[in-house]
């Protein structure tokens, strides 16, 4: 397995990147919020050799809208992996599975094939509040207080975040750097 971070504008723009092969960016929030340091962290990220990805924190509602803000507010490229981050709202409420699938359709749409999209959640929600287990095409689960790479549930997962000390760490099920590069078509906006 190989290891990597998500960060998003509560870290910094030069966030580690020794020993690690890819890392996740918080793009955008809702149908406004824009991350304001996430060129820099890409960048940085970039510059490692890593491969990067980019997730949206889906709220309820407004799924086409949101779903366009992601794809024109993050600062991806050509073959960077994106996700929706599905989990609950710092108000309590959270987007039901069917916004989270039709969140995921309208994401396939709007950028076509030169990205793989994905589903971010906890454990919990994939258990108890996903009804079709659409994960677009990969799935991160987070799942705490457990060894990395055994997550604790049956269905197919591509990264595992594991833990929040020091940053928000991550394994992805592939053996190395190169094998998720093929998943993901290349890197840094070359074909792989």
């Amino acid at each position: 397995m190989i290891k990597g971070y998500d960060v998003s504008a509560f870290q910094n723009a030069n966030f580690p990147t020794a020993g690690i092969s890819f890392a996740f960016i918080k793009g955008t929030e809702g149908r406004s919020y824009v991350n304001p340091k996430q060129k820099e962290q890409a960048a940085h990220a970039r510059a490692a050799g890593l491969v990067v990805g980019f997730y949206h924190f889906l709220h309820p509602g407004h799924i086409k809208e949101q779903a366009a803000h992601f794809v024109q507010g993050s600062a991806s490229i050509e073959y960077d992996l994106m996700v929706v981050d599905w989990e609950t709202n710092p108000d309590g409420t959270a987007a039901t599975c069917a916004e989270k699938d039709a969140f995921i359709a309208e994401v396939k749409r709007l950028r076509g094939s030169s990205h793989k999209i994905g589903l971010y959640c906890n454990r919990d929600f994939w258990r108890h509040r996903d009804t079709t287990g659409n994960a677009g095409d990969f799935l991160w689960i987070a799942v705490y207080g457990v060894t990395p790479g055994k997550p604790g549930i049956q269905s197919a997962w591509l990264f595992h975040q594991y833990t929040d000390k020091p940053l928000d760490t991550n394994v992805c099920k592939f053996a190395s750097k190169a094998e998720l590069v093929a998943f993901a078509g290349g890197i840094n906006g070359v074909k792989n």
